[in-house]
């Protein structure tokens, strides 16, 4: 794909949102199943992934973690988001790769130490890419992967979170 496809792609879309705004506004949603042996059966719309604990907190390590997952989701938005931008800004990619490395304390997710947070207390998202694009042109690039990333300003800014029980759970 190259800028002009991207642009005759995405015009349309964009046009029908600064005229509708509302039609820009959609609920992802995620399923799970919770299952046998402290796991939850993640439905992706591809594959189904059974995640369950890591090896830090008691896990065999032949499950999916959650923690991984999140990476990985990181991962995937940021290099989607770059290659998309690459492209609308006319930056050749020939080759590249993404990294996400989370810091994580598990005594806090285990409850050994009310001092230790629970959750990553860092993440580090690097690219290595093979291009002819200069400094200033990468750093433009870099700039506007972490604007339009849905994951990465997610976790940057933080987001409200409701949790509740639906009705009808079983007593």
């Amino acid at each position: 794909m190259n800028a002009e496809d991207l642009k005759n792609l995405q015009s349309p879309l964009k046009e029908k949102y600064r005229n509708e705004p509302g039609t820009a506004l959609i609920t992802l949603k995620a399923q799970g199943n919770i299952s046998e042996g402290i796991s939850c059966n993640v439905e992706t719309g591809k594959a189904l992934v059974q995640a369950g604990l890591h090896p830090a907190t008691g896990g065999t390590g032949m499950l999916a973690c959650s923690g991984d997952m999140l990476l990985q989701a990181l991962v995937a938005c940021a290099g989607v988001t770059l290659n998309a931008v690459a492209t609308a800004i006319g930056i050749e990619i020939k080759d590249g790769t993404v990294q996400a490395e989370g810091d994580l304390d598990f005594r806090g997710t285990l409850g050994v130490s009310k001092e230790a947070p629970v959750g990553f207390t860092r993440i580090r998202l690097s690219f290595n890419l093979d291009t002819d694009a200069d400094e200033e042109k990468l750093q433009k690039l870099l700039q506007l992967t972490e604007r339009y990333c849905v994951v990465y300003q997610t976790i940057k800014a933080g987001t409200s979170i409701e949790t509740g029980l639906l009705p009808g759970n079983k007593k």
